[in-house]
């Protein structure tokens, strides 16, 4: 990736997406997904899977029942649920490098949010099991909004939440959908990518697109140096 600009501004807060993000979840899913479809009996394209990434439960029974009709659309899906229930009372694995930058984000005493598309009893599963839901403030759910994403309702309850204006939050997203839902919301996003490569159109978006969590930590920690006005020293 070539290089990423620094950020604008020191965030007041910090919004986080869930699956694909913090949660190594997107490959299990859509593991799943393809079981689910071969044991259904549906032959379908690998490429759909990757078209439904960071879209909320309705909008994939949609596009699923478009393709195969309703009721078979549901069966595909409530089987897929079966097996990804397994995967989540084992605990989702997290993704490389969200534990320091929560670690940053605790020492700095940044507020932060999960905004997810994921209805809210499974969301909060997911993070009890992987030990990351009490590093939260709030938590934002498909179950707590109108719209899901790409509508900017889950992030704009977020700052609600927290109290932050949306214009002084960052979002880390690793889908397409989510940093739209991000950037109609008023908010800064930086997109870490998963399983989803970003194409033109998304990066015509003209937001940050990083390659880990990492990274995103040395964005941070270079803001506040920048803002200290004491450079490297303020890295930690």
């Amino acid at each position: 990736m070539s290089a990423v600009a620094p950020l604008p501004f020191a965030p007041a807060a910090v919004v986080f997406d869930m699956d694909g993000l913090m949660l190594d979840s997107e490959r299990a899913i859509t593991d799943c997904m393809v079981r689910a479809a071969e044991e259904t009996g549906h032959a379908l394209p690998p490429s759909l899977w990757l078209e439904l990434i960071g879209s909320a439960e309705d909008a994939c029974r949609e596009r699923l029942a478009g393709l195969l009709g309703a009721g078979p659309a549901d069966a595909l899906l409530a089987r897929a649920d079966a097996l990804y229930e397994t995967v989540v009372d084992a605990g989702v694995p997290h993704r490389p490098g969200i534990v320091p930058l929560l670690d940053w984000l605790e020492r700095h005493a940044l507020p932060r949010a999960v905004a997810t598309s994921t209805r809210r009893p499974l969301a909060l599963r997911k993070l009890r099991r992987a030990g990351l839901l009490e590093r939260f403030h709030a938590v934002c759910t498909s179950s707590d909004v109108a719209r899901p994403k790409p509508a900017p309702d889950v992030y704009l309850l977020a700052a609600r939440r927290l109290g932050v204006a949306p214009a002084r939050c960052l979002v880390l997203e690793d889908s397409p959908t989510g940093v739209r839902a991000a950037l109609a919301a008023g908010m800064l996003p930086v997109q870490v990518p998963d399983l989803l490569a970003p194409d033109e159109e998304v990066r015509a978006l003209g937001h940050r697109i990083v390659a880990s969590l990492d990274e995103v930590r040395g964005l941070l920690e270079a803001v506040v140096a920048e803002r200290r006005g004491d450079g490297a020293c303020a890295r930690d």
